[in-house]
C-alpha cells in the first residue's frame, strides 16, 4: 500500500486529459495507476512512446506469501475495432523483473468492447515467480451498463460486475460488483466481492 500512496500523491499533480482505464494510453502520454483486489495491491507508472506501445516500472505485493514483484513493464495494443458507435481493443500484457530471492515475470492479455451504454471485457495472466512465491493462472470478466449516457467533460458512472476464476485454487471463484467513476483524466472503481474482500483501482492519465 505504500506504493499506491507515492502514486496517489503524484495523480494531484497531473493535467487534464481525457481517463481511460485501457493499459495503453495515447502517443507521448503517461499514465499511473494503482490496482487493489483480493489477491494483490499494484502500482505502475507507464509511458506510451507510440498510439500502440507503453513502457514502465511495476510493483505487486502478493499478499497471500507476503511477497514482492517489482520490474519494467511492455504492453501492446495488438489490434483495435473502430464502429461508429462502439470500440473493440485487444492488448497483449508482460512484466519482468526480480522478486525476493530470485527473478519472475508474467504474461497475459486483454480484450474490451464498449459503446456508450454497454461494456465487456475479458483478461488472463500467468504469473511466475517461483512455487513459494507466486505460480498460478488468474482469469477475470467483466459486464458493464452505464445508468445515463454523460457527455464529454461530465462525469461518467458505470455499473460492473466482475468474476475472477483461479483454477489452481480450492476456492477458485470471487464475483465483484463494483463502481466506475471517472471525469477528465481521473478514474476510480470501488466494490465489495462475495468474500467481503475490497476493490479499489485508481488510474490517471496526464
Amino acid at each position: 500500500m505504500k506504493y499506491a500512496a507515492t502514486f496517489l500523491a503524484l495523480l494531484m499533480m497531473t493535467a487534464a486529459t481525457p481517463a481511460d482505464a485501457r493499459p495503453v494510453s495515447y502517443k507521448g502520454g503517461w499514465m499511473a495507476m494503482t490496482m487493489n483486489d483480493g489477491f494483490a495491491n499494484s502500482a505502475a507508472l507507464l509511458y506510451s512512446p507510440t498510439a500502440t506501445t507503453a513502457i514502465g516500472p511495476f510493483v505487486d505485493y502478493y499478499r497471500d506469501t507476503d511477497e514482492t514483484l517489482g520490474g519494467l513493464q511492455f504492453n501492446w495494443l495488438a489490434h483495435r475495432w473502430n464502429n461508429p458507435d462502439s470500440q473493440g481493443n485487444l492488448y497483449l500484457l508482460s512484466g519482468a523483473g526480480a522478486r525476493d530471492g530470485g527473478a519472475g515475470g508474467y504474461l497475459g492479455m486483454e480484450a474490451d468492447w464498449e459503446d456508450r451504454r454497454y461494456y465487456v471485457s475479458y483478461e488472463n495472466r500467468y504469473t511466475d515467480a517461483g512455487e513459494d512465491v507466486k505460480e498460478e493462472f488468474q482469469q477475470k470478466a467483466r459486464v458493464g451498463i452505464a445508468p445515463y449516457v454523460a457527455e464529454a467533460g461530465q462525469l461518467h458512472t458505470w455499473l460492473m460486475l466482475q468474476v475472477d476464476h483461479t483454477p489452481e485454487d480450492d476456492d477458485n471463484w470471487r464475483a465483484t460488483p463494483l463502481v466506475r467513476l471517472f471525469k477528465g483524466p481521473y478514474l476510480g472503481e470501488g466494490g465489495i466481492s462475495n468474500r467481503g474482500e475490497v476493490l479499489f483501482n485508481f488510474t490517471a492519465t496526464f
